[in-house]
């Protein structure tokens, strides 16, 4: 081939855009004074402009609709769509056209193309037009690679190809933090607070249409971000959960362990799988997104081989009178059988009533047995029960529960009085 020669020109012109919402038009409002020279000229004009609201010339933003005059941002979860047209620029016919769009990301490429079959034959001044759909789920650099394959009238085979490179930006921060507490008192496991921070780290204001936790086959989920009002529940955030650029918010569950698992004192050691977090949100004119956090895991709180739990006690009790609690021994080990010895210590403010030293007996691996006590208290206020030891005669091992709960201690004259 003659390197003087001129490159042939292609039959077909192949057009790529991508398909996105229109935006409300935005216009600079041109004032002045009365007094000054165009006098009242300018603002008849901003009256007279059909891009402005009657009555709020003044304001830039418009009642029209301006198509999108650039690429744009494509973030993380949303839907990428984008319009492919080859048009026949020739006088002739040209046949075998065969038309395939594929992404490319940093760990693959994806076929996009509606239909893989090709068109017998694209009259002049014909097209072939495809739209094509992708939910974005990489953050980086892509390249849309559309490729064009014909035939033309001579039998000749010619091929182009055009490649489009956009980023995907991350459009939110999310953050977790784990918080462990208290169950109810007669569940062996705790229960797992789970704190989601959200901030939208995009320029444009979200519209938050679901935040939920779904948890994991070990959990159920109770949601904290609502409260009842009138019988009826109302979000915390209010009835417009929109989150302003950069703005922050906190999402708030529960999670408790189903009764299964909670039986088993072993599922409370190691690291537990809690659940994944599923983000809706929509931007501008009602484009969707939706992200899905990978599964969020949190390092359980260990117990030892043995813990003790409460499972009943007064909220407030009677200076220097006996009160009841309820405990709960769980033998966490799942191979080795313990003899117990209950010993109770008085502190300054609690006294045991009883006789210390007591033997419990044999505790076989994974199970529990309870245990009613009675105590006082000399000392008003709030008060913290401590001073209860255990001792494992086989291996001749301490385990120490101090500020296992709280009560209130009041006088007696002050109950009657209320």
């Amino acid at each position: 081939m003659d390197a003087n020669q001129p490159k042939q020109e292609h039959l077909l012109a192949l057009k790529v855009m991508r398909l996105t919402k229109p935006t409300l038009f935005t216009n600079i409002p041109v004032t002045c004074e009365e007094r000054d020279l165009p006098g009242n000229l300018l603002n008849q004009l901003m009256k007279d402009d059909p891009s402005t609201v009657k009555g709020a010339e003044t304001l830039m933003l418009g009642e029209m609709l301006t198509l999108p005059q650039n690429f744009g941002n494509i973030f993380l979860g949303e839907t990428f769509s984008s319009y492919i047209s080859v048009h026949n620029d020739s006088n002739q016919v040209v046949k075998d056209i065969l038309v395939k769009a594929d992404l490319q990301t940093s760990s693959q490429r994806l076929n996009l193309s509606a239909s893989s079959a090709a068109v017998a034959e694209l009259k002049s001044d014909c097209c072939i037009d495809d739209v094509i759909h992708h939910e974005v789920k990489e953050i980086g650099t892509h390249i849309l690679v559309c490729a064009v394959s014909y035939t033309t009238q001579t039998g000749e085979k010619m091929y182009f190809r055009k490649f489009f490179k956009f980023q995907v930006l991350k459009p939110l921060d999310v953050k977790t933090k784990f918080y462990n507490a208290e169950s109810d008192l007669s569940s062996v496991t705790d229960e797992v607070f789970l704190e989601a921070q959200i901030q939208n780290i995009t320029t444009s204001p979200m519209f938050m249409e679901k935040v939920s936790l779904e948890p994991s086959i070990m959990y159920n989920v109770a949601e904290l971000n609502t409260v009842n009002k009138a019988g009826e529940s109302v979000s915390t955030f209010g009835s417009r959960t929109y989150l302003q650029p950069m703005d922050t918010r906190q999402y708030l569950y529960c999670l408790k362990p189903k009764q299964e698992f909670a039986e088993k004192a072993g599922v409370i050691k190691g690291v537990t799988v809690i659940g994944k977090l599923d983000i809706v949100w929509k931007t501008n004119l009602g484009e969707r997104g939706r992200l899905q956090t990978s599964q969020l895991q949190r390092m359980a709180p260990g117990y030892g081989d043995v813990r003790l739990s409460l499972e009943t006690i007064p909220d407030t009790v009677n200076l220097e009178e006996p009160f009841d609690i309820t405990c709960k021994i769980t033998n966490c080990s799942s191979e080795r059988t313990m003899d117990l010895v209950l010993e109770m210590c008085n502190t300054n403010s609690i006294h045991w009533c009883g006789v210390s030293g007591r033997q419990l007996g044999k505790l076989h691996p994974s199970s529990s047995l309870h245990l009613a006590l009675t105590l006082l208290s000399s000392v008003q206020g709030l008060q913290s029960v401590s001073g209860l030891r255990l001792m494992d005669t086989f291996l001749k091992r301490t385990y120490e529960y101090d500020d296992i709960a709280q009560v209130c201690v009041i006088s007696s004259k002050v109950k009657e009085e209320h």
